[in-house]
């Protein structure tokens, strides 16, 4: 299975080298590594790796906490998202079946954000409520109240992390939410909040919509 791992650990050389060298000692395949953040001399990286399922992840854990300086900060399984470059697919997607637009974006985030499940929500009297969600979800998901409206993340009590972003289309009130979770794992990072948005940015593009005011009735189909 594909698991990502979250760490922090000194910006300075030889720190990934020695990252690399213990995951690699563990039984782990790297596949790839983002750089999240470099502040006061700390960096925080996402690792994805190659893991067995049937293995815990404790010799993961402790390999890397053997590493002076270096924080797990979560580890949690992941799906690899389609094709080379998955961003531009998805948008190329989008425009080859426009009609399916929304739908096309919700399923596609979780494998993007290594997140559980994403879905389009609409507001109403009652607050927000799903109008589709991605297969992932199983039964319909009880959301959160999702105001502010923006791009941002937030986390409930019970450890569930969620993203979120405006999505402009038909409709009155407020806009339609691309909401994004994910149990088990550390918060959203500002980065990823950031790719979500920029997501949404280029589906209104591709859709024919701009901003939260404009009325597009294929931005909201579901089926």
């Amino acid at each position: 299975m594909l698991l990502r791992i979250r760490v922090r650990l000194p910006d300075r050389p030889g720190s990934l080298g020695r990252v690399a060298r213990i995951l690699g000692a563990a039984g782990a395949d790297v596949v790839q590594m983002a750089v999240l953040e470099r502040d006061g001399g700390r960096a925080l990286d996402d690792f994805t790796v190659l893991w067995p399922a049937e293995a815990g992840f404790g010799r993961l854990a402790d390999g890397l906490g053997s590493v002076p300086g270096v924080q797990v900060i979560g580890m949690w399984p992941t799906v690899e998202p389609q094709g080379a470059y998955p961003d531009a697919a998805l948008i190329g997607q989008l425009a080859a079946a426009p009609e399916r637009g929304p739908v096309t974006l919700v399923d596609a985030v979780p494998a993007l954000l290594s997140a559980d499940w994403a879905g389009l929500a609409a507001g109403g009297p009652d607050g927000h409520a799903l109008v589709h969600c991605s297969l992932a979800c199983g039964t319909t998901p009880e959301l959160p109240d999702l105001h502010p409206v923006r791009a941002r993340a937030f986390a409930l009590d019970d450890g569930t992390q969620f993203a979120i972003c405006p999505i402009a289309g038909a409709g009155g009130g407020d806009p339609r939410v691309l909401v994004v979770a994910r149990t088990g794992a550390p918060p959203f990072h500002r980065t990823e909040v950031f790719r979500l948005e920029q997501l949404v940015s280029a589906a209104e593009a591709v859709l024919g919509v701009r901003g939260t005011g404009t009325k597009d009735p294929d931005l909201v189909r579901t089926s």
